[in-house]
């Protein structure tokens, strides 16, 4: 099974996501992770573009292809990167469940931006750069979970279990989780 989180900065995609991969034994993709090494080997110059999801989109089939369970970890900001996401599900011929984190609560969204440290040096991120990125609305339905006031743990557990009872069905759909 594919499970793609999506989500803007700061919102906790990553300690969910990996938490999840942890507690499933899954296959955690990041693509920070990915595009920070494409950026550091110093054979990009310029913007990124999709490069990094593409390497994401590769390594997430072949380790689906192998029968892993795949999670994915990026912001997935546009309809174009979703639509990606499934085709990858589709070409593996397994079962995807979209994830999206939000943080309802604004305040607390720009102080975890503001106060959370990087995992990759030289990479900083603003409340502005937040705001201001395109980040287009869900084209259908996703497991959306907020963040605001619910600790990680929690959110882990309710994801654990869908993935279970979702996991024999492959094929099916996403599903809203309140």
């Amino acid at each position: 099974m594919l499970i793609v989180f999506g989500g803007l900065p700061g919102v906790g995609k990553t300690a969910i996501a990996r938490e999840l991969a942890r507690e499933l034994r899954a296959v955690f993709i990041r693509i920070d992770s990915i595009e920070f090494a494409l950026r550091e080997s110093g054979r990009l110059a310029g913007t990124m573009e999709d490069a990094g999801y593409r390497v994401a989109y590769a390594v997430a089939e072949d380790n689906l292809r192998t029968g892993h369970t795949v999670i994915a970890d990026c912001v997935n900001p546009l309809l174009i990167t979703r639509q990606a996401w499934r085709a990858v599900a589709a070409h593996a011929a397994t079962g995807i469940v979209e994830v999206e984190i939000v943080c309802s609560d604004p305040a607390e969204h720009r102080r975890r931006v503001e106060m959370r440290g990087t995992d990759f040096p030289g990479w900083t991120l603003s409340w502005q750069r937040v705001v201001e990125r395109d980040y287009e609305p869900w084209d259908r339905d996703c497991v959306r979970l907020d963040s605001a006031t619910i600790r990680p743990e929690t959110h882990v557990a309710t994801l654990a279990r869908l993935v279970r009872r979702v996991e024999p069905q492959a094929g099916n759909g996403p599903r809203e989780v309140s």
